[in-house]
């Protein structure tokens, strides 16, 4: 684009007030459903404080991505130690997330015909998400990058809440990154939502059907993780596979797994937290019996047995890696839970649920109520 700045036809410029922007999103919980969002299922997730991501957008001369001075080393003190490196965090990092959010952002608008203007900016992150762990530290970053998007460019009008999902969804398959909608959706929603991804919404709208509900009908649950989990990312393969070739097994299985969220919602919406329980321990054992001991990890089954073990229901929060679990007697079922998982030697944090994250903006996009 050339010219300077003539009258016939101004260069697009960012409103004069440009700022630093940052948002930030968070861990994510399975609480029933999983893993049934990519079967057209039905989920029930929550988002959580105790763990987030952030991303901070700056107005600069040069677009730059900055990379993480822990998250994204490139600076080794040997051989060994790069080698040491790649074998226990993978060649994981914010900066490929944040290059792929940028890449589809921009397709989508140039796509819908919505304009940008030509400020750049640089953007860098920080994340206290514990990695795989199955609390979705990854859409986290893409997730909060998104939304410094949305607002650098005055766009946040224009991109509706129910389509950001599947962009966020997008930019990390850009990255060979295999999961579904349900932690996106989650994420750019907050709170407590209900999700439905009915082949006939899918097909149509391009997104399923959503709904916040009021987060003080949860329960006090809590979060079990290790500090070395096993990779949650290769528990899907065959069962995917499976799936698509019409396992009557798996199919069934996947539509049993969906019904426990649409029972968990009636049980919340009920304060039923007796059945609650029950759904939570069905949901694991369905996913086990899908999956097999050998996939699940022996790891991630006994951080569901040490729950269980003192009369607590525990489930994946996704993947494997962490698991919530809901002492239905109380405290001193809590104290007995906290007790065990000492002597296992998992972390235990309370559940700190974060309300909705969507503003006045956001709600008038929306296509459907979100209750």
């Amino acid at each position: 684009m050339e010219g300077n700045g003539s009258p016939a036809e101004p260069p697009a410029t960012a409103p004069a007030a440009a700022a630093m922007i940052e948002h930030k999103a968070y861990a994510r919980i399975g609480l029933l459903g999983n893993p049934s969002d990519v079967y057209y299922g039905r989920t029930i997730s929550l988002n959580i404080s105790n763990f987030w991501a952030s991303v901070r957008l700056e107005p600069s001369s040069d677009l730059v991505i900055v990379p993480h001075p822990t998250h994204d080393l490139v600076k080794f003190g040997s051989l060994s130690h790069l080698v040491n490196r790649l074998e226990n965090e993978g060649y994981y990092g914010g900066v490929r997330l944040l290059m792929a959010t940028c890449k589809v952002f921009n397709k989508y608008c140039e796509e819908q015909g919505i304009e940008l203007h030509n400020n750049n900016f640089s953007l860098s992150y920080e994340t206290n998400i514990p990695r795989q762990t199955g609390l979705s530290g990854s859409s986290a970053i893409v997730c909060a990058a998104f939304s410094c998007l949305l607002d650098f460019y005055d766009v946040r009008d224009k991109i509706g809440v129910e389509m950001r999902p599947q962009l966020i969804l997008n930019a990390e398959k850009e990255l060979g990154i295999v999961a579904g909608l349900q932690d996106r959706v989650a994420q750019v929603y907050g709170g407590l939502v209900y999700m439905d991804f009915n082949k006939d919404s899918m097909h149509k709208c391009g997104h399923g059907n959503y709904m916040q509900l009021d987060t003080s009908l949860l329960p006090p649950l809590h979060l079990i993780y290790a500090e070395n989990p096993s990779d949650s990312g290769k528990v899907h393969s065959t069962v995917r596979q499976r799936w698509l070739d019409g396992d009557e097994f798996i199919i069934s299985s996947m539509e049993e797994v969906a019904n426990l969220a649409l029972e968990g919602k009636t049980a919340l919406l009920e304060k039923d937290y007796a059945k609650l329980a029950t759904l939570m321990n069905q949901n694991f054992d369905l996913r086990r019996r899908m999956f097999g001991d050998a996939a699940l990890g022996a790891l991630n089954i006994e951080m569901v047995e040490v729950a269980r073990r003192v009369g607590a229901a525990s489930k994946f929060t996704g993947s494997g890696g962490a698991v919530v679990a809901f002492c239905p007697d109380g405290p001193s079922q809590v104290e007995l839970l906290e007790n065990a998982c000492k002597k296992g030697g998992f972390d235990i944090v309370p559940v700190k649920v974060v309300p909705s994250l969507l503003n006045e903006i956001d709600i008038r996009t929306l296509s459907s109520k979100i209750a």
